[in-house]
């Protein structure tokens, strides 16, 4: 029995288009400005840059990666907790963004 190839033409043109809502220029408040800066960039440049100082500061939980341990700048964006997931980071962080 012979066997079909398949084919595996590739769609030309169709690339993933962005979300606009993530990339709409969102201005931090003056608490999340002094981790990430001040100047207006789109919630995934907040994130890389969040995450840069986070890894910059060793403020992810050694034993748990799951969890960011919070210094000063930090915990005032956390609400005060001293400690919380990533996940619940960025629920955080988005009550920070205007």
């Amino acid at each position: 029995m012979a066997k079909k190839k398949a084919s595996t033409k590739a769609k030309k043109g169709k690339g993933r288009k962005p979300n606009a809502a993530f990339m709409k220029p969102m201005t931090p408040s003056a608490t999340l400005a002094a981790v990430i800066g001040s100047s207006p960039m789109p919630r995934t440049e907040v994130t890389k840059k969040l995450w840069a100082y986070i890894k910059r500061n060793g403020l992810q939980d050694r034993v748990n990666k799951r969890m960011i341990n919070g210094d000063d700048k930090l915990r005032a964006v956390f609400g005060g907790k001293s400690q919380v997931s990533m996940f619940d980071m960025t629920r955080l962080v988005s009550n920070h963004l205007r």
